[in-house]
């Protein structure tokens, strides 16, 4: 079983993914499951141990953003920084 504990900073992006109460089909019914691979934590979904984040193109566009040309390693490429990405969300 993955473990339920995700490194993620409380940052804004996790306060916005709070307030979006937006669920897709395939996530309400990953979660309904309810074998061990999807579940929600503070009105927040994993799924495989990755956030959720909803279908929701600000959103998106803000987590590219904000991981784009990272200060401490520069520019990674659009398959890394994508790659990187999947970790987590």
């Amino acid at each position: 079983m993955l473990g339920r504990k995700i490194v993620a900073e409380v940052g804004d992006i996790i306060k916005k993914i709070q307030r979006n109460n937006t669920r897709e089909r395939k996530v309400v019914q990953a979660l309904e499951r309810n074998d061990g691979l999807a579940w929600e934590e503070d009105q927040v979904a994993y799924i495989e141990g990755r956030i959720y984040v909803p279908n929701n193109k600000e959103l998106r566009e803000e987590i590219l953003r904000e991981h784009h040309d990272p200060a401490d390693i520069g520019h990674l490429g659009q398959h890394r920084m994508m790659e990187l990405l999947k970790r987590t969300y």
